[in-house]
């Protein structure tokens, strides 16, 4: 799974969690190293698992020639209290690393093979995500 290498905090403040009131993203929005792409159209957390599967369903599809591109990194440490503890005596430990998606980021991208095995592994890959997604061509 995708974990950076080093974080300056290990623990975040949880932020803004109502994605439907969240403006557009502006940076990574278009396909830039293949020829298909899988684009968000909702914003949600996406984590590091989800990537991770989402990849293996896309790759496991094209083949050898194919290419898959992730054009996002999870840097976002997320914390969980254990099962059956009550509340209080702090926050919990960290579990795992996630990313906020923003409508409009490109997350995968696709090249080397035709343009139908390219669209069913993409939509295969948006199917693992917790967000809308919609593919689009260069």
């Amino acid at each position: 799974m995708l974990t950076p290498k080093k974080v300056k905090y290990r623990k975040w403040q949880t932020g803004r969690t109502d994605m439907t009131k969240v403006t557009p993203d502006t940076r990574g929005t278009t396909v830039s190293f293949g020829s298909f792409g899988l684009k968000s159209t909702s914003g949600g957390r996406i984590r590091a698992n989800q990537i991770e599967s989402a990849r293996k369903a896309g790759t496991r599809n094209l083949g050898k020639t194919g290419r898959m591109w992730t054009r996002i990194f999870p840097d976002r440490p997320y914390t969980a209290k254990p099962a059956e503890v009550g509340m209080g005596k702090g926050k919990g430990d960290p579990q795992g690393y996630c990313l906020d998606v923003r409508p409009g980021r490109v997350i995968f991208e696709v090249d080397g093979v035709t343009d139908a095995v390219a669209k069913e592994s993409l939509r295969k890959a948006g199917t693992k995500l917790p967000i809308k997604t919609c593919i689009v061509a260069r």
